[in-house]
């Protein structure tokens, strides 16, 4: 029996900082959203970790609100049985949207569901701790300095979490949740899990720019494949087993878009990028997760499987993004033509 149990090989994962932290996590991460205690239970969830894993992904993502907790039910039951060792892996949930129940303090950021929720997910993951817990939203009826305090809570004094971080927050509440932070000897927010693809560019590139530059603020990203249209399976309509039919009430707005000039204009753009694909001997998925690997302010890219073989071949995006010249990311910029206009620095930029 050796000293001590090891099970993780990363194989050729890469592996960065979760922003201004020590903590390492692989580029690319596996999350449960719209999936996991979803439409997917059972051994296939089981197995998908262990595909992740086999692969060199070290972090796993869920929240309180997926599936109503059915996903961290799952999650956690497929870890458990798994028996990785915990310093091995880096795992995340998020707190409130609540899961479905009507009393009024399960849900939001008050300290009292800061702490109660995270307490229920943990519950819930069969799990003593998470590594970071986010914000899933900002909650506007809750003062700032509760809601910092409230995390700072968990971590500091119940040792329910090691870091804290926000979702889809603005750059303003992050500051404000910092600077809060910093004159109250609290703990700050390191990470953001914003959506972020090729098609969805404006708050990543342009709002947060400033907390990369002063805080090196960490990133989790979403739906890094543009909920499946950057795949290329919506070129020719919308397919039985494709996401956007799984969830028509949750992509609705999403499926109207497709029918439209822009949503068709697009569909022409992922077929320009499948071809560039190809030709590195990749796909269109490949190339829409490479794409985001290329920012360096990007920690890591949530990926969401039903199936282990769509986590195989997201895996070889890695090898894909090893291709991607400066060249080349300016011809997908070309094809893209949506490049966000940066703030006017008036000659004084740096």
């Amino acid at each position: 029996m050796p000293a001590v149990k090891s099970m993780f090989d990363p194989k050729d994962m890469q592996f960065r900082h979760l922003g201004p932290t020590g903590l390492k996590v692989s580029v690319l991460s596996l999350g449960g959203w719209l999936t996991y205690g979803g439409t997917q239970k059972g051994e296939i969830v089981k197995k998908c970790l262990q595909t992740a894993w086999d692969h060199g992904i070290n972090t796993f993502d869920t929240a309180e609100t997926y599936a109503n907790g059915e996903s961290e039910v799952e999650m956690g039951t497929a870890l458990k049985e798994l028996g990785w060792p915990r310093d091995e892996y880096v795992l995340t949930t998020k707190v409130f949207f609540g899961t479905g129940r009507k009393e009024p303090n399960t849900r939001g950021l008050s300290r009292k569901h800061v702490v109660e929720g995270l307490k229920s997910s943990l519950e819930r993951l069969q799990q003593p701790y998470v590594d970071i817990v986010f914000a899933h939203r900002p909650d506007y009826a809750t003062p700032m300095r509760e809601i910092v305090e409230g995390f700072t809570q968990v971590i500091r004094n119940l040792n329910l979490a090691y870091y804290w971080g926000t979702s889809e927050w603005s750059a303003t509440q992050i500051m404000e949740a910092t600077q809060i932070a910093e004159k109250y000897n609290l703990i700050a927010p390191v990470v953001e899990q914003p959506q972020y693809n090729a098609f969805h560019r404006q708050r990543f590139e342009v709002e947060y720019k400033p907390l990369f530059q002063q805080f090196q603020y960490g990133t989790t990203i979403w739906s890094p494949l543009a909920s499946g249209l950057l795949t290329g399976k919506y070129n020719d309509g919308i397919p039985e087993d494709s996401r956007f039919a799984t969830n028509k009430s949750f992509f609705e707005n999403t499926i109207k878009e497709l029918q439209s000039p822009e949503g068709k204009a697009k569909i022409e753009k992922v077929r320009k990028l499948t071809t560039i694909a190809e030709k590195l001997g990749g796909n269109a998925s490949q190339l829409a997760l490479a794409w985001c690997i290329k920012n360096p302010n990007v920690s890591t890219v949530i990926l969401g499987a039903t199936k282990v073989e769509q986590i195989e071949d997201n895996c070889k995006s890695l090898q894909l993004s090893e291709k991607l010249t400066p060249e080349l990311m300016e011809e997908i910029e070309k094809i893209l033509d949506n490049k966000p206009a940066a703030p006017a620095t008036f000659g004084r930029d740096r």
